[in-house]
This record gives structure tokens, sequence and C-alpha cells, in this order.
């Protein structure tokens, strides 16, 4: 199931249109619960599970990611940098450069035993281990956020998100 289905108040219905809503730039929240994650060899991860929000400076830190186990039974829970992941908008998914051995092998917790996620040296362990800078650090300039989306497509090859519809850079009043 995707974003798209589980868009209970219509914020992208007809998706692709001018005008149409605040998606995939601006997504709810609610709708990228059980998401799915793959990996850039196409492999499945997992999905997810919860969305982590510090509520002191408003920033998405976490993704809580589920990965292994049978029908929820006995899966491991990861708490992946939200700043790791990227949205792939043609496949309806996120993307997190990790090989499936690496995650296997990552710091992950029961859904029974949650760990700190405001402690700085669990913070500090979880953002070396994906190779992200903490979304704490303000020295770090976020360049998923500052990205140019009115640039054409092709100027920039890494570009997930689609370019804006002319039109968009404004709101109506």
């Amino acid at each position: 199931m995707t974003y798209l289905d589980r868009d209970t108040y219509g914020m992208y219905k007809g998706y692709g249109k001018a005008g149409s809503g605040p998606g995939p730039r601006l997504m709810g929240a609610d709708t990228l619960i059980g998401e799915d994650v793959y990996n850039h060899k196409d492999e499945d991860l997992g999905d997810i599970k919860d969305i982590m929000l510090d509520m002191n400076n408003g920033k998405i830190a976490y993704a809580v990611l589920s990965f292994g186990g049978f029908m929820g039974i006995a899966d491991k829970l990861f708490a992946v940098p939200w700043n790791a992941m990227t949205l792939d908008t043609e496949n309806k998914r996120f993307v997190l450069n990790v090989d499936k051995e690496r995650l296997e092998s990552a710091p992950g917790f029961d859904k029974d035993d949650w760990p700190d996620m405001a402690d700085p040296t669990w913070q500090n362990t979880i953002n070396s281990y994906y190779g992200t800078k903490s979304y704490t650090d303000t020295s770090y300039a976020d360049t998923k956020s500052t990205k140019d989306y009115t640039t054409p497509a092709d100027r920039d090859r890494d570009r997930i998100i689609p370019v804006a519809p002319s039109g968009t850079d404004y709101v109506k009043k």
C-alpha cells in the first residue's frame, strides 16, 4: 500500500496536476506510515512503522523501520536517520542506500524495549552507522531541503522528487 492509498484527506488527489495538493514536497506523516523502504540494489528493507519528531525544534529525527521476522512477529526495529533516506516518487517508496546485510547488523531494538533516542551518545552511534550528520547539528546544511526544485530535471540527475509544476512556487490567496 502506498501513500496514495493511505491518503485519507485527499491531499494527493489529482497528483501531478498544478494546484492539486502539497505532495510530494510536503506530505502527511500518517500517509508515510507503512511505506516500503528499498535499497539501491532494489532489495526490500522493510517498512516505516513510525516517524520520530523532535518536539524542541520541529525536525524529523528518525524513521522507525521494521525489518525481518514474519507477519510482524520477531521484527527488529531500527531508527534510521531521516536524512539517510530519499523519497522515490516514481516507485512510491523510500530508498535507503544500505546493503541488506549491513542493515541486519545495524543497531536495532525490540518493540518492547525502545532506546532513549534523545540521548546524544545513542544519536552519535546511529548517525555514525548510517554515515549521516545529526539532525541537531546546526553546522550541517541540509542540501535536500535547499535544492532548487524549479530547475529542469535533466540538469539535476540525482533528483528523485520531480520538478514542481509552474505556478506552485507561491500561495494562492
